[in-house]
């Protein structure tokens, strides 16, 4: 079997058949190739070559949930306008700039076009696409509303998106800080502070007990910080490890964080509104509530909820009711039992939920910006005590001998 030739860019410059000059980019195997498909389509090449490779090949770019949200609401869009799922596929996936999101929905287009129903693609990528995306485009091909169904879909995910951010930057501002606070402390050890030891040893004179500590740590980080550096980055490798492999830890980590101050309380909030608004969307979509609540544990976002969750619909499928269940988990607060007892007695507990689900992002909002506001004087004293500590052991020895002096 011959060995298939790489395809490369040329770019050509010529004259088409008015006399315009034109120019561009050409795929192809060979310059004369390209010389010839171009002088068929009325072009006369003046000027042709390679376009140089980069030295070195860029990673592409992974697919986030973020570039999910945007394509839901793009093919939501799309198929409210009336435009076909095939050639909606073909104009959003050629429209993406991320090469691997691209790759992803014209794979899928090409898979609907051999024959599959839209949720049956999905379902062959569950990297990117979960069970509840799967069974909310099912539900939507079987009513025969997928189009609104996308559109739920596209604002479920837009406003979960928005929220995990939120969460994000609240959690990394202040982690961010302390590390910049760690490094720095540690070049002031290492690289300042023998400056000031030799100064001092120079003067001859008894240093106070203060920057004698400081400089037994200067000596011991001048020595032994490869142990800091290894603990460090053992540390964070170990709970990587762990968070990915042990079910035990991950349910130690998430019970941790919910009893925390302030965090513990964005975390509880934050897991009751990705509750509600997941099985709002999937009770507005007609999803059966005992199948809702599989998809809605892995939804939550935090191993204590995802397995009061699953408990809940075991209850829910032997015959108890909603409220019930949710008040045997002990997880809920009175007013999301109350309004989900008002739902399920008027049929309308998708709308129900849907109002719970705002008012906790609300409540999450404003627990992200007061959190941001408590940390900023928290951080500045971790800040004064770290780096204003060892200013003043070093500066403490000068004040002691100018007081002397005078």
């Amino acid at each position: 079997m011959a060995e298939q030739t790489e395809q490369l860019d040329f770019i050509w410059e010529g004259k088409d058949k008015n006399g315009r000059i034109n120019k561009g980019v050409f795929p192809a195997k060979s310059e004369a190739v390209a010389k010839a498909e171009l002088r068929r389509q009325g072009y006369r090449v003046t000027k042709i070559k390679a376009k140089s490779k980069p030295l070195f090949k860029s990673r592409p770019k992974p697919i986030t949930p973020g570039d999910i949200a945007v394509f839901s609401r793009q093919l939501a869009t799309m198929l409210k306008a009336g435009v076909p799922l095939v050639q909606s596929f073909d104009i959003v996936g050629k429209g993406n700039e991320n090469q691997s999101m691209q790759d992803l929905l014209l794979g899928i287009k090409a898979d609907i076009e051999g024959g599959d129903t839209l949720s049956e693609a999905l379902n062959r990528r569950p990297l990117y696409f979960d069970e509840l995306f799967c069974n909310l485009v099912e539900a939507g091909e079987q009513a025969g509303v997928l189009e609104t169904l996308l559109d739920k879909i596209a604002t479920y995910k837009e406003k979960t998106e928005s929220m995990k951010k939120k969460i994000k930057k609240a959690l990394t501002y202040p982690i961010a800080v302390v590390a910049v606070a760690f490094i720095v402390t540690t070049i002031l050890l290492i690289f300042v502070v023998p400056v000031f030891e030799d100064l001092f040893k120079s003067f001859g004179a008894d240093l106070p007990s203060f920057t004698k500590m400081v400089i037994s740590m200067s000596e011991w980080m001048q020595e032994y910080w490869w142990i800091v550096i290894a603990s460090v980055v053992g540390t964070v490798y170990t709970f990587g490890y762990f968070k990915k492999r042990s079910r035990k830890f991950c349910h130690f980590l998430d019970r941790t964080l919910l009893k925390l101050p302030v965090v513990g309380l964005i975390m509880n909030k934050s897991a009751i509104a990705r509750f509600s608004r997941t099985l709002s969307t999937m009770s507005a979509a007609g999803v059966p509530l005992v199948d809702a609540l599989q998809s809605v544990a892995g939804a939550c976002g935090n191993i204590i909820y995802s397995d009061a969750v699953l408990k809940m619909r075991e209850e829910v499928a032997t015959g108890q009711r909603l409220q019930f269940a949710m008040s045997q988990a002990q997880l809920f607060p009175h007013m999301v039992q109350q309004m989900i007892a008002i739902g399920e007695e008027s049929g309308s507990i998708d709308a129900m939920l849907a109002k719970v689900a705002d008012f906790y992002e609300e409540e999450v909002d404003n627990l992200v910006d007061n959190l941001s506001s408590l940390m900023e004087p928290i951080i500045m004293v971790i800040l004064g005590i770290l780096v204003g500590g060892l200013i003043v052991a070093m500066y403490l020895p000068i004040f002691k001998m100018g007081a002397a002096v005078g």
